[in-house]
């Protein structure tokens, strides 16, 4: 197991990419501190089938004002953690025009700032300790952007910058910070999507098909784990080859 007593916090876990993550770092070893706007129904169930490796915060990333002593008392219970992976985000998609401010700065408050004061508050203990992983999810959007999506785009163009900033500042320290770039991933949203509309959007995917929120738990994996120690400060799309 690659993550054998490691300790990690992934935001966003309560389902998705988020949730396929916390399972694959469970499967793998590690402690995971999962946290999410709603408990999981089948919570109970999941920490009984990681023999209490998993551990449950609900919390509102985008409360900015709380967040990161939320984060703080999780370090303490944690003492400390080795892998954080900044999952959490939304979506208030609408033409640029029509888009208001608060739709415009609800996104950016939970998908950009937020990570960023997790990523800072998590950071400065992985630097006491020196050493760490912060994985921070971003999007093919915020590289080559995607109408009705300025708030998202911006948010995820954002997280790209901060990511190659703390990588900089960090590495000195033991510390890696990347950022996953998924593409079109199976969901509640494209679940409700016309079929036409899907086919329209595979045709456009070398690899011809949807990825699953487990493509993006494996690379979540490979960044986290010891063996990517030599990669820091990269943007690693999981797209299907859609932006080759």
């Amino acid at each position: 197991m690659v993550l054998q007593h490691k300790k990690a916090l992934v935001t966003g876990a309560s389902r998705g990419i988020g949730r396929a993550i916390a399972d694959r770092f469970l499967a793998e070893g590690a402690q995971v501190w999962g946290l999410g706007t709603k408990e999981p129904k089948d919570l109970a169930e999941r920490i009984a089938k990681a023999e209490g490796r998993l551990h449950w915060i609900s919390a509102d990333v985008g409360s900015l004002d709380s967040v990161e002593e939320i984060i703080g008392e999780a370090l303490k219970q944690a003492e400390g953690f080795d892998i954080l992976v900044n999952n959490a985000g939304i979506t208030k998609d609408n033409l640029s025009f029509r888009m208001s401010l608060g739709d415009f700065q609800k996104v950016l408050d939970v998908n950009l700032t937020a990570a960023f004061l997790i990523a800072r508050t998590v950071g400065r203990d992985m630097i006491r300790r020196r050493k760490g992983s912060i994985i921070n999810m971003a999007s093919v959007v915020g590289i080559h952007g995607n109408g009705g999506q300025a708030n998202y785009a911006a948010s995820k163009a954002g997280l790209i910058g901060i990511t190659k900033t703390l990588a900089q500042e960090t590495a000195s320290r033991g510390i890696r910070v990347n950022a996953l770039a998924p593409g079109f991933i199976a969901s509640d949203m494209t679940d409700a999507m016309p079929e036409a509309a899907k086919t329209a959007m595979i045709e456009h995917i070398p690899l011809k098909r949807i990825g699953k929120p487990e493509d993006i738990a494996e690379a979540a994996l490979f960044l986290a784990a010891d063996g990517s120690s030599y990669i820091t400060g990269q943007v690693l799309a999981v797209d299907g080859g859609m932006f080759m």
